[in-house]
């Protein structure tokens, strides 16, 4: 995939980066980080400068965290009652649970839209459920635009620094995306476990 990724940004310079950055977010096992940092590398050796390899893929990501707000969008919490009513016993949730995590988005879900543009994969799926708890969009937008053009200038600027060398942000890259996912299944199965204690008292 590395390969088919490079041969886009090589051919279509900043619209591939923006086109790249955008289907990542719709599909987020495509990596961003190779994009990103690749796209810093080329600045080196193409006509190619870093704010424009930043700005097109904020503008990619913001594209793709819109696609993302939208099936959000249609994905609300009437139309998540009907699934709890048919295969709520098999999941394990109620409707009382769905209230309570719209509840709770919509009191965090700012801060959660922003710090999740800094974790790989969640980054482009905690637009879904900002769409589902009705996210008032200027919001959604300003706090996206901004979360993504850190972590875009970041990458880019590692790339374009370190040259031929990219590819070691990948490996570095990678570790980080372990130990977040790690750190986000304990969090997980800690909540869960304190949720079914509550239940049972």
């Amino acid at each position: 995939m590395e390969n088919w990724l490079i041969n886009i940004i090589n051919e279509y310079g900043y619209f591939g980066i923006l086109f790249l950055i955008a289907l990542e977010n719709i599909f987020p096992p495509i990596p961003s980080e190779v994009i990103l940092t690749f796209g810093g590398f080329i600045t080196t050796t193409s006509e190619l400068g870093v704010v424009g390899v930043v700005l097109s893929s904020t503008v990619g990501s913001v594209i793709g965290a819109l696609a993302l707000y939208g099936v959000g969008r249609q994905l609300d919490v009437e139309r998540l009652e009907k699934v709890i009513e048919r295969w709520g016993s098999f999941l394990r949730l109620t409707k009382n649970d769905i209230y309570k995590a719209d509840s709770w988005f919509d009191r965090y879900g700012p801060w959660a839209v922003f710090f999740c543009r800094f974790v790989p994969l969640i980054r482009s799926l905690i637009s879904i459920p900002a769409g589902m708890s009705n996210m008032n969009m200027v919001i959604f937008l300003v706090l996206t635009t901004l979360g993504t053009l850190i972590w875009n200038t970041v990458l880019v600027c590692l790339g374009a620094f370190l040259g031929s060398s990219w590819e070691i942000v990948i490996v570095y890259m990678e570790a980080y995306s372990k130990i977040i996912y790690f750190s986000l299944i304990l969090v997980v199965v800690f909540i869960v476990f304190i949720y079914r204690r509550k239940k049972r008292k």
